[in-house]
């Protein structure tokens, strides 16, 4: 079983059922054949004699009837006659049914098995039954009444042979329509399973081809539904998207790192190569240390960005976020770059009473990107304004600043790792600053977002959810 595939499984499973069904619908039809076959058949047998009790009248003069015609069949009997109405019945579905006379005189109608119920005794509105050459026989008796009628007898017959035969129809009918059932079910079975299994069987198709051939471009796209297989396709789907995104940016950030180091690695390299060549200064191997560390420096600060944001990525960092009260982080943060005063820049805030629950590192490290941001392009004597706030449950952190500004066409491109928008001014920086901000900012489920006038300056504005007036949350 374990090597059959599932809708194997499920049509097995399905035809073992209905073979099970089966066999205790052929049990429950004999078992209770028989007393449904004799119920019948005695059911029959009285109502077609009930029916013939009314159709049958004496009289004494019938001068009037033979005027006006309104007779069917008139026998003598007695001193009159009796009137037999056409709507009497003297054999339905093998049922007879005769008159007698209280001698056993049949008067009207057939009955082929007088010689099995001759000396039968009358017995009124019951039913008899009698055997003759291997077979049971019912009769049911009911004696007339009215002027005329008081000696006479309408006697049923009926062969349970007859009733045996019906049943036996219906019996063979069953032992062939039934296997059969059971084999279009299966199939039907089989095929529905088939067609409902089909996305799975193109799901894995589909895992398998992005394995082997390193194509994440591929998707499963089993069209429309709303049944759960169409729900795991589309799933499905969303991941490859998502695993896509991520190889590409992962791709990306090897080649943009690849080529972020290359430069003080062959820098380093070239100072080397230089000092080395032949005896030098104290001062010229000074200069070339000084270099070398400089570019080492950067190195490292570039490869502890990397790893911040590998840690946010992967949310492999253990950041305890605690409940504290922002406003005053982000005084301190303040009131210590106030002291840069890089370029003549003028740094103010101004800050509301916030409580949000959020690690202070990754906080402070937004903040700080942001002003060094501001600083790095901003103008001579130019000013940076930091204003914290709240809206409803929502902490609102902008840092605006009137430098450069920003182009239209780049304000789309400033978040992603490595770019800057003029090497004139951020050469200094790795191109990691903005990249953190807005990785800190989805971390917590936030927004970043820009405005700015190229020439006028920008403000940089952060959203996260989740703030309170009060540190009881």
């Amino acid at each position: 079983m374990k090597n059959l595939s599932i809708r194997l499984k499920i049509t097995l499973w399905f035809t073992v059922t209905m073979i099970i069904v089966v066999i205790f619908a052929y049990l429950a039809v004999f078992a209770v054949s028989r007393q449904i076959l004799i119920k019948t058949i005695q059911d029959s047998l009285v109502q077609n004699v009930e029916n013939n009790v009314d159709e049958i009248e004496y009289h004494s003069d019938i001068s009037q009837l033979l005027k006006t015609h309104r007779y069917d069949y008139l026998i003598k009997y007695g001193n009159g006659y009796l009137d037999i109405d056409d709507d009497f019945l003297s054999k339905v579905n093998e049922v007879y049914t005769s008159l007698y006379s209280k001698k056993f005189v049949l008067i009207y109608g057939s009955n082929p098995t007088s010689s099995i119920t001759e000396g039968l005794d009358f017995k009124d509105s019951k039913i008899q039954k009698v055997r003759s050459n291997g077979n049971w026989y019912y009769v049911f008796d009911r004696k007339l009444k009215g002027n005329g009628l008081d000696d006479l007898w309408l006697r049923g017959a009926v062969s349970e042979e007859q009733g045996e035969r019906q049943m036996s129809g219906l019996i063979r009918a069953a032992v062939i329509l039934l296997p059969l059932l059971t084999i279009l079910a299966s199939a039907g079975g089989y095929l529905i399973a088939k067609h409902a299994l089909k996305p799975v069987q193109k799901i894995s198709w589909t895992a398998k081809q992005i394995s082997e051939g390193n194509d994440l471009k591929r998707r499963i796209d089993i069209g429309d539904g709303d049944d759960e297989l169409h729900h795991l396709a589309a799933t499905f789907d969303e991941m490859f998207d998502r695993l896509e995104r991520a190889f590409e940016q992962e791709r990306q950030f090897t080649s943009d790192v690849s080529h972020e180091l290359r430069t003080p690695m062959t820098v380093i390299n070239a100072q080397c190569e230089y000092t080395l060549e032949e005896e030098r200064t104290v001062e010229e191997y000074e200069n070339a240390i000084l270099v070398i560390r400089r570019q080492a420096r950067k190195m490292t600060t570039l490869i502890n960005h990397m790893l911040d944001f590998a840690r946010l990525e992967m949310r492999t960092g253990k950041y305890t976020d605690i409940c504290l009260d922002v406003s005053e982080l982000v005084d301190a943060i303040c009131s210590d770059m106030k002291l840069i005063h890089e370029h003549g820049i003028t740094l103010e805030y101004a800050t509301e009473t916030v409580v949000l629950s959020v690690n202070p590192e990754l906080f402070s490290r937004l903040l700080t990107n942001l002003v060094s941001n501001a600083y790095r392009y901003g103008r001579e004597n130019g000013h940076i304004f930091v204003h914290l706030r709240r809206e409803q449950t929502t902490l609102v952190l902008s840092v605006e600043d009137d430098g450069i500004g920003i182009e239209e066409k780049e304000q789309d491109k400033i978040f992603q790792r490595f770019y800057q928008t003029d090497s004139s001014r951020g050469g200094d920086g790795t191109g990691l600053g903005l990249a953190m901000v807005c990785e800190i900012a989805h971390y917590y489920n936030g927004t970043v977002d820009v405005e700015s006038v190229f020439g006028h300056g920008s403000t940089f504005t952060v959203r996260l959810p989740g703030a309170t007036s009060s540190l009881e949350i």
